[in-house]
This record gives C-alpha cells, sequence and structure tokens, in this order.
C-alpha cells in the first residue's frame, strides 16, 4: 500500500514521544483543499476503525481509511532535514499533477 523510510518513522517515534503518544497509530488520509484539490494530512491517533487498513513499518503503526487508500496506493513517505528546511516528503506515483509545497495535488 505504501511505505514509510526509516528516516520518517524515526521523526514519527520521536515526535510521539515528544507529545506523549507512545503506542499511538499515524493516521495517513488525503482530504479535499488544498491548491491543486487535495492534500495530505496525517496525525496521531490512539486506535484503528473498523475499515482502516492497517499496517506496520519501522515500528510504527499506520492507519489509512477506506476513502484514501486508492489514491494513497503506492505512495512514499521521506523526512527531510536540510538547509532548506525540514518536513515530510511524499512522493505519489497516483498524483497527475502537485503545487509547490508538495502537499497538494491532482
Amino acid at each position: 500500500m505504501i511505505q514509510l523510510t526509516e528516516k520518517a518513522s524515526e521523526k514519527v517515534k520521536e515526535l510521539m514521544t515528544s507529545e506523549k503518544k507512545e503506542g499511538y497509530g499515524l493516521r495517513v488520509y488525503v482530504e479535499g483543499g488544498g491548491c491543486s484539490g487535495f492534500q495530505y494530512g496525517m496525525a496521531f491517533e490512539e486506535k484503528a476503525n473498523d475499515e482502516d487498513d492497517v499496517l506496520e513499518l519501522f515500528g510504527v503503526k499506520i492507519m489509512i481509511d477506506p476513502y484514501s487508500a486508492p489514491m494513497l496506493t503506492g505512495t512514499e513517505i521521506d523526512y527531510n532535514d536540510s538547509l532548506q528546511g525540514a518536513g515530510f516528503d511524499i512522493k505519489n506515483p497516483n498524483a497527475k499533477s502537485t503545487c509547490g509545497c508538495g502537499q497538494s495535488f491532482s
């Protein structure tokens, strides 16, 4: 379904610890909005819903709802920390176009 790099998983675990959310999962989703029509979202959640796809990568439980799953198939989430800024980098092969910020797609 999706891939989470080891570097991204380490950052997710670091954020969970700093937010006192150890044992939670990472919900990855798509919602309408952004300058290209859809935007990505990520949030910590204590438990998955019954209809969610759930996978575990590098010790991080990832939850994806049925609406978002088809749009996220094949997506890779990485984490970059450079002089130009830090943040999660989402590479989605299903996106026909993306905006300049990389957080919105069509």
